[in-house]
């Protein structure tokens, strides 16, 4: 391509969640590294200072950023609540939901306007490819799992093995994949068990990634080469894995600094995982969007007191039902003296809001990780050389541990075995 040519124009649209946006933004870098591509990415306000210092470190020539305003007021949203992130309840995700579907005219406006030569789309955006239709451009779709979470999705709704058994929790093969994989009905996403107020949006989403040119993944053919293929035979469309895509460095200061600000200065945090020994510290991590009650959070914290091990445990949000408000400080609970006797033990470090956990797990302090196997901490943790403990909670995090545990074997199972988006005051 000629100094002279009009560059290739692709425009990137994330979906509002960091699972989603951390991956999709990294792509948009590799793409705006390429000779001759420009990457415009459309977000929302807020969430474009959650990574604009970032994406303009070095990129800046390449990479333009254009942002809406979000429709909190008309959608009965607090101020500052733009980001599945920052829902504490379920009222407020059904709120957040709703918002970010009002988003749907102002995103076709803008990208009308740009006249992009491709949409890179998140799935959670299926309109996007009727707009590619109109403009004549391919969309390519890009899934926040991995191959293995398609191939197993698209096996369990094709061959309905679950209605095989008379128990929620009697285990199932599913049957012409790659491996043997077991399942039961109590893993299960909600969708796939009953009609829900889903079922239409997603029927919307599979017709969408028929028509599109293609999906794109953030996997590595080593990691589930079987499930690669699988899906392109399976589905009869086009599709890449481009990853890991979180080891793609542009600055030295990127791996701790994506996504978004760590509560933990990332110094206080390598310094006490230095004095530790290799591969003593267990990391402890269920995603950002994960939400337990205060009796699970007792719980799971006096486990970790009575453990045999050092650990760094990144408390999740504790969930607010019935109108529950959120006290000032008071997002993340912990058992009455629990932070203080860890600090002066010295054996667990707690980190309140997000953490840098790349650096962390890169550390040969860390030996496991303890995680709620949403797509990109196995990712993580995969890059990182960990084993790791499952503990699925909702969305493809059950499909994605038995990738883990079933096929590459290097992870061993907690045991949870409801598929279950909301915590309870219910243990198990």
């Amino acid at each position: 391509m000629g100094s002279t040519d009009k560059k290739l124009h692709v425009v990137f649209l994330p979906y509002l969640a960091p699972g989603h946006m951390m991956p999709m933004l990294n792509i948009a870098r590799l793409f705006a590294t390429a000779h001759g591509v420009h990457a415009t990415i459309i977000t929302t306000t807020l969430n474009a200072q959650r990574f604009k210092p970032t994406i303009f470190s070095t990129l800046n020539n390449n990479i333009t950023l254009q942002t809406l305003p979000f429709p909190s007021t008309e959608a009965g949203l607090p101020e500052g609540c733009e980001n599945l992130i920052d829902t504490p309840n379920p009222e407020t995700t059904i709120k957040i939901f709703r918002a970010i579907n009002m988003l749907e005219p102002q995103i076709k406006t803008l990208i009308h306007q740009n006249r992009p030569d491709c949409i890179f789309s998140d799935v959670l955006f299926p309109w996007t490819s009727d707009v590619a239709a109109e403009l004549n451009i391919p969309r390519l779709a890009f899934s926040g799992s991995g191959f293995f979470n398609l191939s197993l999705a698209h096996a369990v709704e094709s061959y309905r093995p679950q209605e095989g058994v008379d128990s929620d929790n009697v285990q199932f093969v599913v049957p012409n994949l790659p491996d043997r994989v077991m399942l039961t009905r109590s893993q299960l996403p909600d969708i796939v068990k009953s009609e829900t107020k889903f079922s239409e949006f997603f029927e919307k989403l599979k017709a969408a990634e028929r028509k599109s040119f293609g999906m794109v993944v953030n996997s590595f053919y080593g990691l589930e080469s079987g499930y690669a293929d699988y899906y392109r035979k399976a589905m009869g469309i086009k599709a890449w894995h481009v990853g890991p895509v979180e080891l793609f460095k542009i600055c030295e200061d990127y791996k701790d600094e994506r996504g978004d600000k760590e509560c933990v200065e990332r110094h206080r945090c390598l310094g006490w995982l230095d004095s530790k020994r290799e591969s003593s510290v267990l990391y402890v991590c269920f995603g950002s969007l994960t939400r337990f009650s205060k009796a699970q959070l007792m719980e799971l914290g006096c486990a970790l007191e009575d453990c045999c091990c050092c650990f760094i445990w990144v408390v999740p949000k504790e969930l607010k039902l019935g109108g529950e408000e959120v006290e000032e400080g008071g997002e993340w609970w912990l058992p009455e003296g629990f932070e203080e006797r860890m600090e002066e033990s010295g054996k667990g470090m707690i980190i309140k809001g997000w953490a840098p956990q790349v650096l962390i797990l890169e550390h040969p302090g860390i030996g496991g990780f303890l995680t709620h196997c949403g797509w990109n901490s196995i990712l993580e943790g995969v890059a990182a050389g960990l084993p790791l403990i499952t503990w699925p909670i909702m969305a493809d995090q059950f499909y994605n541990e038995k990738l883990v545990t079933q096929v590459l074997k290097f992870g061993v199972m907690v045991g949870n075995e409801d598929w279950k988006i909301w915590a309870t005051e219910e243990t198990h």
